[in-house]
């Protein structure tokens, strides 16, 4: 039985033809004229690539710093001990620790955003695979959350950073900012994005490398950008 739309989903894919790629921009000013919420949405942009995801060396796994940053408030939580905990404290981390953190997660909490911890920390902060592996939030050195550079890890996380990778299905999700952004914030956010996720291409990949993307907002349809260009 197919899903009841909603009347404002209805009138938003109105305004745009579903079998039509758009340029980003153009789809972003289409975006922005869809019916609004009752809240500030996220605008995010799903990439199809032409990758075997059940292959090792075809894993897609990055970050991206958004040049106006993503408009959410990330509440970071910081593995570590004495001076690099005092650097991620006076950088603005909400939570800062290490056994009495580790203990508090196994305890069910789980009011952060993303993990950070140093090499050091690491060796404890492993034994949080399980609660922490299937949020996404273990430390990893490729996304530059294992580091003894506490203080700008966070405050990397804090301007806007984005991590993105690879799912089962062969897609990439990403948030490029809020629909309160303006349509050029947006665009500058999501080129951003889309250049990030070509500049980490499997060496292994043959053929088309992005094959496809749509842009939408929390709760609208997804507009179909043209992707050519990023693939140049």
């Amino acid at each position: 039985m197919a899903k009841k739309r909603s009347k404002r989903y209805r009138q938003a894919a109105e305004l745009f033809e579903e079998d039509k790629e758009y340029p980003l921009a153009e789809a972003i000013d289409i975006l922005k004229k869809f019916p609004p919420a009752k809240y500030d949405e996220t605008v995010s942009i799903s990439v199809r690539l032409g990758v075997d995801a059940k292959q090792s060396d075809q894993m897609v796994r990055g970050t991206c710093p958004l040049p106006h940053g993503s408009g959410k408030k990330v509440r970071v939580l910081v593995f570590a001990q004495g001076e690099a905990a005092t650097a991620a404290k006076n950088a603005g981390a909400e939570f800062v620790g290490l056994d009495d953190m580790i203990n508090k997660i196994q305890g069910g909490f789980q009011d952060f955003d993303v993990a950070v911890a140093t090499p050091e920390a690491m060796a404890e902060v492993r034994k949080l695979g399980r609660f922490l592996g299937p949020r996404g939030l273990m430390p990893n050195p490729k996304t530059g959350t294992v580091t003894d550079d506490t203080a700008s890890a966070v405050n990397a996380v804090k301007a806007g950073r984005i991590d993105f990778k690879l799912d089962r299905n062969g897609g990439v999700a990403a948030p490029i900012g809020k629909v309160s952004f303006s349509a050029d914030q947006l665009a500058d956010n999501g080129n951003a994005v889309m250049n990030a996720i070509r500049q980490v291409r499997p060496a292994s990949t043959k053929g088309i490398y992005i094959c496809g993307a749509t842009l939408s907002a929390t709760v609208s349809p997804g507009i179909p950008i043209e992707t050519d260009v990023f693939e140049k």
